[in-house]
């Protein structure tokens, strides 16, 4: 006789044994006692949680033949209760929609639905993973599942409702089965394991219901595997049959990371790859091991919470109890950001290695440091405001200028008198915020999903401020094109911006601005074509202030009377402003003298 697996030899024959699902029975049985068939009938919920199970039996409840109507109790001995069982009854049909999608599958089934049971009291149609089916398939079902033959009833089964059109869902009475919970699971492998003769150990035997995430079949199934393993079966077997990778090692891993001990961490994660784990996976259990570490640091009684043996779940406690939970989540958000990197390197056991030594206490704290970074973020901004700040030396440069020969003396030996002490203040908040933008923005790119975006602003793109309240970013770009580029892209922009931690923000693409120096050069350039019609203007000028300035306004006659001066005094306000020298030709520096000193003689 051929060997009978597990989840076969175990599957549910009537509605009290169904598991974990009492909601469903209940309901299925009551209708069954009261005689109200329903039509068409629609089991939701995930996989291995007695969906196709009850249609058989809600079929055997509408079939048996050991009684005269419908009973919520079949009898399971019947001629037609052991056919459905089989696979063989004439009156129960059942399909997979995934591989009849096409609508001629269903106009089939539509036209078998119009004869009369051979044996039993109802045809029963039950349609397996149906939201397979195409639309027009759907649309063909619509008509009969409305209005069927009085002695037809469709069952559907699914592991996907949202993906079925609302027209079907409302024609049906809907069934939701929800996942096991993991003490009723286990109780049952228990009695499997008993009933079977299985040696395992209670831990292994939890272990297995919280793979299995509620699903029986896959619980029944992992324990078929495992009773094939020598005698007593413990966790460790359990974590090497489905090939994850066991908690002891990475606990080993976790103890040595936090006692400071480089050396140990690189000889525990290179001993976890020469034992054939791939990097991800090594990766992926170690964000597993580090939920469960905070789940131990702030509630230490909920070990149910985890899939940790006693022993693994008391040392992480311990370990736990040491650490702030800052470090953890900094340690999780460190392991976040290093998985592209090891999913997509062509060497990620390399990566793993860098990502393993990421996580030493005396590394950790920059990325534990950059959910506060938008709080010192809005001193970022007043960074760039402070390149204005030598304004405040070029007024005074202003006042001087009403003495003739002094104020191009002074205002030098003065303006860098008051800068020593102004510069010193804006420089501490500024150098922790300028490499935080560029960390922050490198991790922004870094999570832009298409290759083109992510060169573009890598390469052109820079992030200006990053404030909190209320949430905005401003990056900026070197040219209106790109301003314009990059504004088509705002969404993977916001995107990256979420995946990264910061939120749902808004974001403003602004153009840099123009670097002053080179703009105020070409300015200087100019006012030397005005001198050569100066010299003309200016020589009749001095004959005309002599009389009406020199007594009353000695102070307002320069100016207007010389627009070489003029000109001169505002290309020296300009440099000074930028704290720049200006050159000129020899030719015209030697006009400038001449024209300087015919000015101080005519004073």
């Amino acid at each position: 006789m051929n060997y009978i697996p597990l989840h076969h030899k175990y599957r549910p024959q009537t509605f009290s044994q169904l598991v974990g699902q009492e909601m469903v029975a209940t309901t299925l049985a009551n209708g069954m006692r009261l005689g109200r068939v329903m039509p068409a009938y629609l089991f939701c919920g995930p996989r291995g949680t007695g969906k196709t199970s009850s249609a058989r039996i809600l079929a055997k409840a509408l079939n048996c033949l050991s009684t005269a109507t419908v009973t919520p109790e079949p009898c399971g001995t019947c001629d037609l209760c052991r056919g459905i069982v089989r696979g063989a009854a004439l009156d129960v049909l059942e399909i997979d929609a995934a591989s009849n999608t096409g609508v001629d599958n269903v106009r089939d089934l539509i036209e078998g639905a119009q004869y009369a049971p051979v044996q039993g009291r109802y045809k029963v149609f039950i349609i397996d993973e149906c939201h397979m089916l195409s639309t027009a398939a759907f649309n063909a079902l619509l008509k009969t599942l409305e209005e069927p033959p009085p002695h037809a009833v469709f069952i559907l089964a699914t592991t996907d409702p949202q993906r079925l059109p609302a027209t079907i869902i409302s024609r049906c009475q809907r069934f939701d089965f929800r996942r096991i919970s993991l003490e009723r699971m286990t109780a049952h492998l228990a009695t499997i394991a008993q009933q079977e003769g299985i040696e395992i150990t209670p831990e292994a035997l939890t272990l297995v219901a919280q793979l299995a995430q509620g699903g029986m079949r896959d619980a029944e199934s992992l324990l078929d595997q495992l009773s094939l393993l020598p005698p007593p079966v413990n966790p460790d077997q359990v974590w090497q049959l489905v090939g994850s990778v066991p908690e002891r090692p990475l606990l080993a891993l976790l103890q040595s990371v936090y006692t400071q001990q480089p050396l140990e961490v690189m000889a525990a994660g290179r001993q976890l790859l020469d034992q054939g784990w791939e990097p991800l996976a090594v990766l992926h259990q170690l964000v597993a091991l580090y939920r469960d570490l905070l789940i131990a640091r702030v509630t230490p009684a909920a070990r149910h919470l985890t899939t940790l043996t006693e022993a693994t779940w008391e040392a992480l406690v311990a370990l736990a109890q040491t650490l702030p939970v800052d470090t953890i989540l900094a340690a999780q958000a460190h392991l976040r950001t290093s998985e592209p990197q090891v999913r997509h390197a062509p060497q990620p056991h390399l990566w793993l290695e860098v990502t393993l030594l990421g996580l030493l206490p005396s590394q950790t704290p920059p990325p534990a440091g950059r959910p506060p970074s938008p709080a010192p973020l809005p001193p970022v901004s007043a960074a760039p405001a402070a390149t204005p700040a030598p304004p405040q030396p070029a007024p005074p440069a202003v006042s001087p200028p009403a003495p003739a020969s002094p104020p191009p003396v002074s205002p030098p030996a003065v303006a860098p008198e008051p800068s020593p002490p102004t510069a010193p203040e804006p420089p501490p908040p500024a150098p922790p915020a300028g490499p935080d933008l560029g960390e922050i923005w490198a991790t922004v790119v870094s999570h832009i999903q298409k290759k083109a975006s992510q060169s573009l602003f890598q390469g052109n793109g820079q992030l200006l401020t990053l404030q909190q309240e209320p949430p905005l970013a401003r990056v900026g770009f070197q040219s209106p094109a790109l301003v314009t580029i990059a504004q088509g892209k705002l969404k993977e922009l916001q995107t990256a911006f979420k995946r990264s931690g910061y939120g749902p923000l808004q974001i403003e693409i602004v153009p840099l601005p123009a670097a002053p120096t080179p703009a105020a050069r070409p300015a200087v350039a100019p006012p030397p074509p005005l001198p050569p019609p100066a010299p003309t203007a200016t020589r009749p000028s001095p004959v005309q202030p002599p009389p009406a300035a020199s007594s009353s306004e000695p102070k307002a006659a320069p100016p207007t009377a010389n627009p070489e001066s003029e000109v001169w005094r505002a290309a020296r306000r300009l440099a000074d402003f930028f704290q720049g020298d200006i050159v000129l030709p020899a030719a015209e520096a030697d006009e400038s003298h001449d024209s300087e000193v015919e000015e101080r003689d005519s004073s």
